[in-house]
């Protein structure tokens, strides 16, 4: 039977991925339909043509439900770092507080502003100030994810950051670090580009059902149009971001790598699996290293510990272990000294704390490196769930590449290419697979974008901070009934919340355009 502290962990783990996943069901969408909504005022803007209008306002109104929804789970999922995992919170606080602080301040105050001038001031402000606010309202959504990436960057690979054994709080020593490390701006341009793809993915399914039932089909036409090539552009711009991603994750969790790869003996030349038995040759090492014979460890390699090409030596993780408890030992006898000290008055006694104290901390700074193994009492710990990061991964890639395949398809059909299979057909009436295509893509879409979050979150286990707090130092003081109450609670709360914006959004699209909102 679990311990009270593992179960209050695994369900503080549970809400907290529950919460993620719901929340993540609805901002790609909004930061896709941001772009769109954008581009259809435009050519309003610059045509005048009341169809655009139309389409523009149309966009908008399924933009807004889905944003609705966003905001409500996201608000939650902030919550939670202060009553889950409150230890996690204090130790960290003064860093991961200042990108959320600033999302809220400045994107999300943003984002309010303007998205209320979008939908209430048409004919009431002038184009090109209503045109602004449509924009700023997708850049406020953005930039809010540019804020919540570079905390969840430095989560992964903490920088900019020195520990303060007085205070006991890692404290920010450059704003600039964490906000512009290399690992947040590649997960910022990975993520972005794969949210305009299931803005483009859904804008091309609901403009099939409009051409299946033969209503609004120019709007549909021509809106499939804009949504396929955002699709497109957005799809190869993910797979050119997500080469930059792995050569970070190799670089900063490469047990991660490990994991996704179920590699478990490295070495160099590397094969990329495509599913067990069948690889393509050497295609690891080069997404890992740009180098077909880059050296790429797996989980045995990291666990035992191993020798770079370059003359590194990795530790084992059993050394890691030991350093990691020196460190926790030393900052502890440093804390009781501290006590000490503020007890006596005597100088010679004084000076042999202060001495002491040196020592102690000589010794933390030494080994704080590995810090958080301390806290992981065997080493097996430190292997994340292969299956899981192996397949998540495969499922990300597999449907992207099919993407890539469908909107180019989609692209190409939408202006009557190739001309043989238009010759007797309307460039409004595709042929049925066509529709059912579109609609099957949309759900693998959003699970691909979903497997993606699980690689991410799932490969850095069991680390809250990679190789500075393991999920067990990070968790609150709480009773496992009470987490798991509140976990039923939301599973139930943002099924609803789930259901009621599904059913508007189609009531919506069953509507079809208007005049106005």
């Amino acid at each position: 039977m679990l311990s009270t502290l593992a179960e209050t962990v695994d369900w503080s783990r549970a809400q907290f991925a529950l919460t993620a996943i719901y929340h993540w069901l609805f901002v790609p969408l909004t930061l896709g339909l941001a772009l769109i909504m954008g581009i259809m005022e435009t050519y309003y803007y610059r045509t005048k043509n009341p169809f655009w209008r139309r389409t523009a306002i149309f966009w908008q109104r399924l933009f807004g439900v889905n944003f609705a929804m966003g905001v409500a789970t996201g608000i939650i999922l902030e919550f939670e770092f202060g009553t889950n995992w409150s230890n996690y919170s204090w130790f960290v606080g003064d860093i991961f507080g200042a990108p959320l602080a600033i999302e809220g301040i400045v994107a999300f105050f943003m984002e309010s502003t303007f998205v209320a001038v979008m939908y209430f001031g048409w004919d009431k402000v002038s184009h090109g100030f209503h045109l602004t606010s449509t924009w700023l309202t997708g850049l406020g959504a953005t930039i809010s994810a540019w804020w919540i990436l570079v905390a969840n960057a430095w989560m992964q690979c903490p920088v900019g950051c020195e520990f303060n054994p007085d205070t006991m709080r890692n404290e920010m020593v450059s704003f600039a670090d964490v906000a512009l490390s290399p690992i947040a701006v590649s997960k910022f341009c990975h993520t972005v580009t794969s949210a305009w793809i299931i803005g483009g993915v859904f804008c091309v399914a609901v403009c099939c059902w409009y051409l299946m039932k033969k209503r609004e089909e120019e709007m549909a036409l021509k809106s499939m149009r804009i949504g396929a090539c955002v699709g497109l552009v957005a799809a190869v711009l993910t797979a050119a971001t997500g080469h930059k991603s792995a050569q970070d994750v190799a670089a900063a969790q490469p047990m991660k790598l490990a994991a996704m790869e179920a590699l478990y003996d490295g070495g160099r030349g590397q094969g990329l699996k495509l599913v067990e038995g069948i690889e393509v040759p050497y295609a690891l090492s080069f997404m890992a290293t740009n180098d077909i014979n880059g050296y790429v460890p797996g989980v045995n390699d990291i666990i035992n510990g191993y020798t770079t090409p370059d003359g590194r030596e990795e530790p084992s993780a059993e050394e890691k272990m030991i350093r990691g408890k020196l460190a926790i030992v030393a900052l502890s006898n440093y804390r009781k000294l501290c006590g000490f000290e503020r007890t006596m008055d005597e100088p010679q006694i004084q000076a042999n704390i202060a001495s002491s104290k040196e020592k102690q901390l000589a010794i933390l700074h030494e080994n704080f490196k590995y810090f958080g193994y301390g806290y992981i009492k065997d080493k097996s710990e430190l292997v994340p769930c292969v299956p899981v990061n192996f397949w998540a991964f495969r499922v990300m890639v597999g449907v992207g590449c099919l993407l890539i395949v469908f909107l180019a398809a989609v692209l190409a059909a939408s202006y009557g290419f190739p001309r043989k299979l238009w010759e007797k057909r309307s460039l409004t009436s595709l042929p049925k697979w066509h529709y059912w295509t579109a609609f099957v893509l949309l759900p693998l879409a959003y699970i691909a974008s979903e497997s993606g979050w699980l690689v991410a979150e799932f490969g850095r286990q069991p680390w809250t901070i990679q190789d500075m707090l393991p999920v067990g130092a990070s968790v609150s003081n709480l009773h496992s009934s009470s987490v798991m109450m509140t976990f039923f609670i939301f599973l139930v709360l943002f099924t609803v919340m789930l259901a009621v914006e599904v059913n508007i959004m189609v009531k919506q699209i069953k509507k079809g355009p208007g005049e106005r909102i």
